[in-house]
């Protein structure tokens, strides 16, 4: 009788304990999407310095890649995808400024995150698209 006890204390208390630690798990790994973004963002930044353009490929930012997207490794598992979209053209009369809008896409098992896919563009700014109701890009970032 005490071993059926215990075994359903366990039970319960490992019902609601694995959720929980299931939401950690994705939590934790948002570290690499917006280390990588911002990573990019600063490469793209010493690009255009040079270059007065920004980067449309991977290997021109020094990365392996030899296109966009590519994956964000962690370890032997990647959660995300960088993804580059580069617009403008610098120089050219009446051409739009140039500039970029980098995305950090999640892939499975990442995908159940409330955060949705991680942005950032040529001006800093950073958000979300697709995230789960509820949610802000504050709560995120």
């Amino acid at each position: 009788m005490e071993l059926m006890i215990t075994v359903a204390i366990i039970a319960i208390l490992a019902r609601i304990a694995y959720p929980s630690y299931q939401q950690y798990i994705l939590k934790s790994h948002r570290a690499d999407a917006k280390t990588a973004l911002l990573d990019l963002a600063a490469r793209q930044e010493r690009f255009f310095t040079l270059q007065n353009s920004y980067a449309a490929s991977p290997a021109s930012l020094g990365y392996a890649a030899a296109s966009f997207p590519f994956a964000i490794q962690s370890g032997t598992q990647s959660y995300y995808q960088l993804n580059v979209a580069v617009t403008g053209t610098a120089g050219a009369s009446g051409a739009a400024a140039p500039g970029y809008s980098a995305s950090a896409v999640p892939v499975s098992p990442q995908t159940a995150d409330a955060c949705g896919t991680y942005t950032i563009n040529q001006l800093g700014v950073q958000g979300n698209v697709g995230m789960a109701a509820g949610t802000t890009s504050a709560q995120c970032w």
